[in-house]
């Protein structure tokens, strides 16, 4: 009874973060070690950084790893899944009442015109996203090379099949400088229990093997989305060149304004950024009316979230055992680089289709100027950017 009463505490604690939590997996942390540490003490400072960490180096959405897996450390998988499920759904619902919106305004031959603004300020929110990214991530000179490299390559190519082949190289190249890594302690034999990693590799590769066979696009909107869950590193940010590239530029499930409208959209809710798949998902089934736009973005959302809560429930059990080993640490140097270098290439990618004038390069930078240098928070830079496009 007493552990029912937590859960449910827990879950309501939850509930909470989730409906505050603007911005990306750094303010989130600060709440989450506010909330859950300080007033709940559900767990110790060294613990929720650790969780944070290993979230980090993880592919999957950093947030929602590190809320999941505290509920993991609590309750076990099924206050963990539940704890998946409450920390979503509020941003994933309003991700999907915005697509049906959209949706319904254009069969209706509304203009969408009062977006306009907003499109160019999501290119500046990315370009934002690129600097920060960098600036944390460039430390050496090799790194700085991953980043040129990564986003010359990105940009150029813009192909969805290049970003995992680019992370792992990055990755292998700062490998070969483990020797440099501080030696921790003497390593014991990493005990590993496979069951999540077997679920995670299954899905993988069943729904793969599924969509190739039926060709149906739910199954293969899954798939899609369970696979850039399985291989994005570095936050949501990072997941915005892989779903242009794929879903406008490859697919052409939606177009570059639906696209950015709703990237500037998700800048101004709470909750996991990675909640724009819902959008994405919904918008990629329109044809099937709003039953077909409320199942993609379902089948979006779960494939996008699923990849990550199964890999940090398999690799939580052993990374006390996992993070001594110098060529693991060495790795995320090369990883954290050319993720940033897609970010950039992103930013660029997503500029391009605007129409080149004034208005828009002013709200490009504008909007960037405002997140460097001053304190407004984000919501309230998009709603003045909608209000703008209302007015004029």
């Amino acid at each position: 009874m007493v552990k029912s009463i937590r859960y449910y505490i827990f879950l309501r604690d939850v509930l909470a973060l989730t409906l505050i939590c603007f911005g990306g997996p750094q303010a989130h942390f600060a709440l989450f070690f506010d909330k859950l540490v300080k007033k709940r003490a559900y767990l110790t400072e060294e613990e929720l950084i650790e969780l944070n960490a290993l979230c980090s180096i993880l592919p999957g959405p950093t947030s929602t790893q590190t809320i999941t897996a505290v509920g993991f450390k609590i309750g076990g998988p099924p206050l963990a899944y539940l704890t998946l499920l409450v920390w979503i759904l509020p941003a994933v619902s309003i991700m999907t009442f915005a697509a049906v919106g959209i949706s319904n305004l254009q069969e209706k031959s509304i203009s969408l015109a009062f977006t306009r603004f907003i499109q160019p300020m999501a290119v500046g929110f990315i370009a934002y996203a690129a600097y920060s990214i960098s600036m944390k991530v460039v430390r050496t000179k090799m790194a700085l090379v991953i980043v040129i490299i990564s986003s010359i390559l990105s940009f150029t190519f813009n192909s969805p099949y290049l970003y995992p082949i680019l992370l792992l190289a990055a990755g292998l190249i700062t490998a070969s400088k483990y020797n440099q890594q501080p030696i921790v302690e003497e390593k014991e034999k990493i005990k590993i229990t496979w069951f999540n990693f077997f679920m995670w590799a299954g899905v993988f590769i069943g729904i793969a093997i599924l969509g190739g066979i039926t060709r149906s696009l739910p199954v293969r909107l899954f798939e899609n989305f369970y696979r850039n869950g399985s291989l994005i590193f570095g936050g949501g940010q990072v997941l915005i060149p892989l779903m242009y590239t794929e879903f406008v530029n490859f697919k052409h499930y939606l177009s570059s304004e639906e696209f950015l409208s709703g990237f500037a959209l998700v800048q101004a809710i709470p909750g996991p950024v990675f909640s724009f798949s819902a959008y994405i998902g919904a918008l990629s089934m329109r044809e099937y009316g709003i039953w077909g736009e409320i199942t993609g973005a379902f089948l979006a959302s779960m494939g996008i979230f699923l990849p990550g809560t199964f890999l940090i429930f398999f690799v939580s059990r052993f990374w006390n055992d996992l993070k001594k080993f110098r060529i693991v640490r060495a790795s995320l140097e090369g990883i954290s680089a050319a993720s940033s270098g897609m970010v950039i290439a992103a930013a660029l990618l997503l500029y391009m289709p605007l129409e080149q004038n004034p208005m828009n390069v002013g709200f490009t930078v504008g909007t960037f100027l405002l997140l460097t240098a001053t304190k407004i928070p984000p919501p309230f830079i998009i709603v003045g950017g909608l209000a703008a496009g209302l007015v004029f």
